[in-house]
């Protein structure tokens, strides 16, 4: 009877053991993942920045040559000062004025910085919405949300622009291409 006393106990404590080191294993993989989640989006940020920046600039050059860029400094202007809230629609909008640009009256400098910024975006919403689809989906687990592990932190959310068209950016190649080998080996 003891022995069998001793048993459940000794067994309840390793289920209470092993719920508890799974909880606090748990708790510290979402907050990674939300400290992920805030530097990506952090990153997003300053790409944002970068390319509303460099959309300035762009304005500026298309403006010396005489074409007329009001909607893109409107896009500019818009994307600068806004809330977060409507972030989305602004950088959309910010995206259809540079896919409307002329790309061949910029010169090659202005053109490259433009692209990098544009690539930049991409690579930083990318990694943003990877990390809040791993936040999301730790968070979407039954522990985790029986438990409240997940505290008071806010539930991120993705962050979705239209990707410019593959063929409104120049694609660099780093090597020439090779023509097969004629010959066997």
């Amino acid at each position: 009877m003891i022995v069998a006393v001793w048993v459940v106990l000794v067994t309840l404590l390793l289920i209470v053991t092993w719920v508890t080191v799974l909880c606090v294993g748990r708790a510290r993989r979402l907050d990674r993942l939300h400290v992920r989640t805030d530097a990506a989006r952090a990153g997003l940020d300053m790409a944002l920045a970068r390319r509303a920046e460099v959309a300035g600039q762009v304005a500026a050059a298309l403006a010396r040559t005489g074409q007329d860029v009001t909607a893109l400094r409107a896009a500019v202007g818009a994307a600068g000062a806004v809330a977060a809230a409507e972030r989305e629609g602004v950088e959309n909008a910010l995206s259809r004025q540079l896919a409307a640009v002329d790309r061949g009256r910029l010169d090659a400098a202005l053109l490259e910085e433009l692209v990098d910024a544009e690539q930049l975006v991409i690579l930083a919403r990318r990694v943003h919405n990877d990390a809040v689809r791993d936040t999301l989906g730790l968070r979407s687990r039954r522990l985790v949300r029986w438990l409240r592990l997940a505290g008071t932190a806010p539930e991120p959310g993705y962050f979705e622009i239209a990707d410019p068209e593959p063929g409104s950016m120049p694609i660099h190649r780093s090597a020439p291409e090779r023509s097969p080998d004629p010959t066997p080996h």
